[in-house]
């Protein structure tokens, strides 16, 4: 016998009773377990008489062994009946154990469930994609910085140059370690080296050598040199200097583009793809727009546990991320001075907020009855199978059906709130 009880926040008791034959069997098989380990003169472990061994082994010991042992059973089947989704584990209590009955009650953290407001005929307005000609202008101007050759010239080092330089760091008169490079080419105007780094090289002449008087940000990353005063010798190597190409048909010619053969080609490419993008950016921000109508308008209390974990989980996805481009989250934190902590507080924000869009997503899916088809499923897998150059078979191996066919409920959700919209 079981009852629910909701309270705020997702969190309730759950309380169940366990009586009858099953507390009586239950208590029957702590009994055997602790009778194994009973030891007494004349007989060996666990092989006296059971009389005997009643009276060594208290009747409070056995109802406890029994109450832990069947806790979890009676958890999954109250769990089970009255279908309920744990986001957390749950405490337990014991109100009243006896040798007839024994009272649990867990208490719980459960997914919440969002009360949706108006999801139909909301707002959903894209903005026509228009590109100017200064915007098509600066594209082209990206274009001949990308192929811009870089020439030696005399004179002294100028913003926007390259200056090769032999450079050392010292502190208090000693070298200190990462502060030395040899036929470095610092772009000046880059701010690659730390704040008058460069606006002191500037300026500079050929083969001529300078100490730089500096000093270290104070969040800068290595703690021994934050916000410490360093002398910095430099020598200027080289200076080199930026030549644009021409914006004519060899230019266009040179971007190797399929059907690009000269300039008004390519300002014409130039053209679609940025519209392509304004377009593409349009639409997500209406769909933004869209989403939170949605999920203001709708009702949510969501368990601190379950911010907490996606905040856990973007904080894993940001690590990978990361990874994936050569960089950790141990290096990141430690060039901005932060803690894990203090990322994952950072976090929480949006984390409620995704948690949020699932719920009232499913909510939407629930209240139009959208159920994903097995055809739905299988084109998902189809996809990823593409995507990954694998056989689909292999691919079900690492995904579950039950994964993408949420992700496709998700998608109908979605959709069906777009194309309802106004």
């Amino acid at each position: 016998m079981s009852t629910w009880t909701l309270k705020e926040k997702s969190c309730g008791d759950l309380n169940v009773v366990l009586e009858g034959d099953a507390w009586k069997a239950a208590q029957k098989k702590a009994f055997d377990k602790l009778a194994k380990n009973v030891e007494i003169e004349g007989f060996r472990k666990g092989k006296a008489p059971k009389r005997m061994i009643e009276k060594m082994i208290p009747v409070q010991n056995v109802l406890l062994e029994a109450a832990e042992a069947e806790a979890n059973n009676c958890l999954r089947a109250a769990v089970e009946e009255h279908d309920l989704w744990l986001v957390d584990s749950p405490s337990l209590e014991i109100n009243e154990i006896n040798e007839e009955k024994v009272d649990y009650t867990f208490k719980c953290t459960v997914k919440p469930e969002a009360k949706l407001g108006q999801y139909k005929e909301l707002p959903y307005e894209v903005k026509e994609a228009e590109v100017t000609e200064d915007e098509i202008n600066a594209e082209l101007a990206k274009i001949q910085e990308n192929f811009a050759e870089l020439q030696v010239k005399e004179g002294a080092v100028e913003d926007g140059d390259t200056a090769v330089i032999d450079f050392e760091g010292f502190k208090d008169g000693v070298a200190f370690e990462g502060g030395k490079g040899e036929n470095y080419p610092l772009v000046i105007g880059s701010h690659s080296f730390i704040p008058g780094f460069e606006e002191q090289v500037c300026g500079m002449a050929l083969n001529e050598t300078k100490d730089l008087n500096l000093t270290f940000p104070e969040n800068y990353g290595a703690s021994e040199l934050a916000g410490q005063a360093v002398v910095f010798t430099v020598t200027v190597k080289e200076i080199k200097t930026k030549v644009l190409p021409a914006l004519d048909d060899e230019l266009a010619k040179d971007v190797n583009i399929d059907g690009v053969d000269t300039l008004e080609d390519l300002k014409k490419n130039v053209a679609e793809k940025l519209a392509a993008s304004k377009k593409e950016q349009n639409e997500n921000e209406a769909l933004d727009t869209l989403l939170e109508t949605l999920i203001s308008n709708a009702e949510v209390e969501i368990p601190e546990v379950m911010i907490d974990q996606e905040a856990d989980d973007m904080l894993n996805e940001q690590n990978q991320r990361m990874q994936q481009q050569g960089f950790s989250l141990a290096q990141y934190l430690q060039i901005t001075g932060q803690k894990p902590e203090d990322l994952k507080e950072q976090l929480k924000g949006d984390a409620e907020r995704r948690i949020k869009m699932r719920l009232v997503l499913e909510a939407v899916a629930k209240a139009e009855n959208l159920v994903p088809t097995d055809e739905e499923v299988e084109a998902e897998f189809d996809k990823l199978a593409s995507m990954y150059n694998m056989e689909k078979e292999e691919v079900k191996k690492y995904v579950p059906a039950s994964s993408l066919s949420y992700d496709v409920k998700m998608q109908k959700a979605l959709d069906f709130v777009k194309e309802s919209s106004k």
